[in-house]
């Protein structure tokens, strides 16, 4: 079984047509999950509904205490993309042993209808969890990085892997 956690983020994001705002009312992954035609066993838990930017210290700590207390060894939280790589160095430094956790999100709302990526990030999320190893991964536009080796590129609005440390990046002419 693989547990899923709901914290909130873009994914989960509705829209106001009267203010234009965007707001949380309920998580749309049991309908994502159905849609898609799910073939996994999964139990969904709503953790919280927050938007990665207000996410504090203390929804990190209750996502690791969720994460410790499952009696699943793989686990899928769906999350902010602003802090998403904040959180996962947080369930890194836990030192959860033997469980493979894989955050995602999406760029745009689920309920945007088909410009959104959740539904292609929530699928990729879910098999890689299924096969990575112990650890904790971001998994975003169809691949997954370690916690400590990747960013959202702001500019870009994906995520990419960082370079090595001992890699020199520049080059000459």
């Amino acid at each position: 079984m693989i547990q899923v956690f709901v914290t909130g983020g873009t994914f989960d994001k509705e829209y106001n047509y009267l203010t234009g705002e965007l707001f949380f009312k309920d998580t749309h992954l049991s309908e994502m999950f159905q849609l898609g035609r799910c073939g996994v066993e999964i139990d969904i838990r709503t953790l919280m509904m927050v938007d990665s930017l207000e996410m504090r210290d203390e929804d990190r700590a209750l996502i690791i205490y969720n994460c410790t207390r499952t009696p699943a060894n793989r686990i899928l939280i769906t999350h902010g993309t602003d802090r998403m790589v904040e959180t996962a160095r947080h369930l890194a430094e836990a030192d959860i042993k033997e469980k493979t956790i894989v955050l995602t999100g999406a760029m745009i709302p689920y309920a945007f209808g088909t410009s959104s990526d959740g539904f292609f990030n929530l699928g990729s999320a879910l098999a890689f969890a299924q096969v990575l190893p112990p650890g904790v991964y971001v998994v975003m536009n169809g691949r997954y990085f370690d916690w400590d080796r990747v960013r959202k590129n702001r500019q870009t609005g994906t995520f990419e892997e960082l370079p090595d440390a001992d890699q020199d990046d520049s080059f000459s002419i």
